[in-house]
This record gives C-alpha cells, structure tokens and sequence, in this order.
C-alpha cells in the first residue's frame, strides 16, 4: 500500500467535498437545507470517492480496498475536525466539533464514501 498516495487521494476527495459544502452554504435555496445539500454531496460522493480511488490506483499501487478506504476516511475526517468544524461549522451553523462528528448525516456519507472505495477495487483492480 501506498500510504503517502492514499493519503493524497483522502486529501484529494475531502477537498472536493469541502468546497462544495462551502459552495452550497452561499446559494440560496440550498444553504438553508441540510437535506438538499446531504444529497447533493451523496451524489457527489459517488464521482469523487470513485476518482480519488482511481487516481491512487492509477500509477500500480496496491492495497485492499477496504483499507484504502479507512485511511482515506481517516484523512478526510482529520481535515473536518482542523479545517470544516473551525470555518464553517462553528462561524456559519454554530455547530462545535462535537455537533459535527455526531450528526447521523456524517455517517451516512462516510459508509457511501467507503463503500464506493471498496466497489471500486472489487470491480476494476480484484475483479
């Protein structure tokens, strides 16, 4: 396993999401529901798991799926608790760290994000 490029792929995804979360709280009609903007980031989820799971795969690194995902999810929710829950969760929702991580929401999208991960090695690289 390539840690340093797997690391560069949760970095890689978490960005993505994190600016369209940024994006979503400034247009109206969507900023105001967290409903809208939990499906929009799931559809969302779905392209940029599967690219960032492309993207470490693509020069030959190997690795189980599975735990390509977890280190990926392990980035992307260090990146939430140093840069989402300080810029925009706490000025904008007025939701602290705590809020964050318990919010059932979070979850869902980290089992979407893990498992478009795992699909994606059990199709292209396990097959």
């Amino acid at each position: 396993m390539n840690i340093k490029r797997a690391i560069t792929a949760g970095g890689l995804v978490w960005l993505g999401i994190f600016s369209l979360f940024a994006i979503f709280n400034f247009i109206p009609g969507i900023q105001e529901s967290e409903v809208i903007q939990g499906i929009l980031i799931g559809i969302a989820i779905l392209l940029m798991a599967w690219q960032g799971t492309a993207y470490y795969y693509k020069k030959g690194a190997g690795g189980h799926g599975l735990s390509l995902a977890l280190i990926m999810m392990a980035v992307a929710m260090a990146l939430d608790a140093i840069i989402t829950v300080p810029l925009i969760e706490i000025p904008i929702h007025g939701r602290d760290h705590y809020e964050f991580f318990t919010y059932p929401l979070l979850y869902i999208l980290v089992t979407e994000n893990i498992l478009v991960i795992w699909l994606y090695w059990k199709i292209k690289i396990r097959h």
